[in-house]
């Protein structure tokens, strides 16, 4: 069934269309990473999907086929935690998911960041432009990523590099101009036999995110809505969350104020003057400098925001990693990890591990 069949079934209004079944979503979007369908049709499928509203249905489709036509490492890794943040970025604060990993990976987690770089429609800040800066090593090459989890507790791998019908749809999201299902499935990259922390925006995609990671068959997970749909918890709010823990799921409730980690605000980047278009945050220099040093003073144990909203990051992956049994526990394991200068070790031997690879 092509692109064009199903279109017909989601019809043009909710009147004479339908949701699609998981195996209709699993065969279309087969079709899609498969390059066989025209960017006109794609775009047209993608703009139906979120124009309908995408149901937990489709998105399990939609997860399973890119999935089976992945190359996933860290099948089995035990104590392994998979982090999905947004892969098109931030354009305002810091992506301080690769300071949180640092910190859980110290404490004893094992922490894999699925990212990219300036993907469509915002091409944003993201782990993969801290890295970059730290010189830390992003890998396209899922059996290096495993590699370095198994020498580091700690490695970072570009969905392209495990997914390649990703690049081929950069053009389409660059001209849609705005998120689509793409956005949800590239997040869901990940073994199943692994943990997921999933960072979503805001509203009802959280139960959905949640259900979907239970649907997939993770053992653990937390769907959260931290800041600019991250994985990272306010500083300055609660911050909403839902866990999976042994097929039981539960709201969970990040409150920084409950540990001693609140702020008036959270951790902000320079104004962004938006460039030429086709360009975005990511492509700016002095950004991803930025958002790097802010990693960089987070290791070195500067007080602020930046620092607080790391600590509470990588409780949120101890959880999820089966390492603290609650957010409290996590936040005593990750400031011990990070005072004791475990942390900035993890980034050093993940340095020596990507020189010795190249």
């Amino acid at each position: 069934m092509i692109l064009r069949d199903l279109l017909r079934v989601l019809g043009s209004g909710n009147r004479d269309g339908r949701n699609l079944t998981e195996d209709e979503a699993h065969s279309a979007f087969a079709t899609v990473l498969a390059g066989n369908e025209s960017d006109i049709q794609i775009g047209a499928f993608l703009i139906a999907l979120r124009w309908k509203g995408v149901t937990m249905e489709e998105l399990c489709g939609f997860a399973r086929a890119a999935r089976s036509l992945a190359t996933i490492p860290c099948s089995g890794v035990p104590g392994l935690v998979c982090v999905c943040p947004p892969h098109d970025g931030t354009e305002q604060t810091s992506p301080l998911d690769v300071a949180a990993g640092f910190i859980a990976a110290a404490a004893g987690a094992r922490v894999m960041i699925v990212t990219d770089r300036c993907v469509p429609p915002k091409r944003g800040l993201t782990a993969a432009s801290v890295l970059e800066y730290l010189g830390a090593g992003l890998t396209w090459d899922p059996r290096e990523v495993e590699d370095w989890i198994v020498k580091t507790r700690f490695g970072a791998i570009a969905a392209p590099g495990m997914l390649p019908g990703l690049l081929g749809l950069r053009r389409v999201r660059g001209d849609i101009g705005v998120r689509t299902p793409l956005s949800t499935v590239e997040k869901l990259i990940a073994p199943s036999t692994a943990a997921m922390v999933v960072g979503t925006q805001g509203g009802p995609v959280l139960g959905m995110a949640i259900e979907v990671i239970q649907s997939l068959g993770h053992p653990h997970g937390i769907a959260i809505q931290g800041v600019a749909g991250g994985i990272t918890p306010s500083v300055r709010k609660r911050t909403r969350a839902i866990e999976l823990e042994r097929g039981l799921i539960a709201p969970l409730a990040i409150d920084p104020e409950d540990h001693g980690l609140k702020g008036d605000c959270d951790d902000e980047l320079p104004m962004f003057t938006p460039p030429e278009e086709g360009r975005g945050a990511g492509d700016n220099g002095a950004l991803v400098r930025a958002a790097g040093e802010r990693t960089l003073g987070v290791l070195a144990g500067q007080e602020g925001p930046a620092r607080n909203a790391s600590l509470l990051g990588a409780a949120v992956l101890l959880k999820a990693a089966g390492r603290a049994m609650t957010v409290a526990e996590g936040v005593d394991l990750a400031v011990t990890a990070l005072d004791s200068g475990g942390a900035s070790g993890v980034l050093e031997r993940l340095r020596a591990e990507a020189r010795l690879d190249r």
